[in-house]
């Protein structure tokens, strides 16, 4: 079963003045899916705390995948991107491209998304949105092709035919 971290960015939520309603909803999104959750936590917008989560969750955890929420906008705080891409080792631009093209059709304001995915060793990180709903409508895009990258990722990587 493959093993997922859940990442929550929220200066209000890791103060415990907001809910994290996303958070929860990746978790049991993937653990219907039989993932396993082993690793959570919602932290402050704030890059090098989210670096060290990431680095810690790959290099020590060794996740299959980790799932970030929130920070992806465009204001000042909003750096959970940054953050991943000054620890991840390839950038898999296409995830990124995937949401924000797909859930166009469902709101423009998807444009404005920054969210990024990488690999870091053989873990698989993907941002995603901060609001419940957007998260929904990304994870509807990339549940299908999740497994697929992550067998690409094991050692030997599974068989493209699959």
């Amino acid at each position: 079963m493959p093993t997922l971290g859940v990442l929550t960015t929220s200066d209000l939520g890791s103060r415990g003045i907001r809910v994290d309603s996303s958070g929860t909803l990746i978790m049991d999104v993937f653990s219907s899916k039989g993932f396993v959750v082993e690793k959570y936590e919602v932290v402050p917008d704030e890059r090098h705390v989210i670096e060290e989560v990431l680095r810690t969750w790959v290099d020590t955890e060794n996740l299959d995948l980790i799932v970030t929420t929130g920070g992806t906008g465009l204001t000042k705080r909003d750096v959970t991107p940054e953050a991943t891409l000054a620890i991840i080792d390839r950038e898999v631009p296409g995830i990124a491209e995937a949401m924000r093209i797909r859930t166009m059709d469902i709101t423009p304001l998807s444009v404005l998304s920054r969210s990024v995915a990488g690999v870091r060793e053989d873990t698989l990180i993907i941002n995603m949105p901060g609001s419940p709903k957007a998260v929904q409508e990304c994870l509807d895009v990339l549940m299908p092709v999740i497994p697929h990258a992550l067998g690409l990722l094991k050692d030997p990587p599974i068989s493209h035919d699959s």
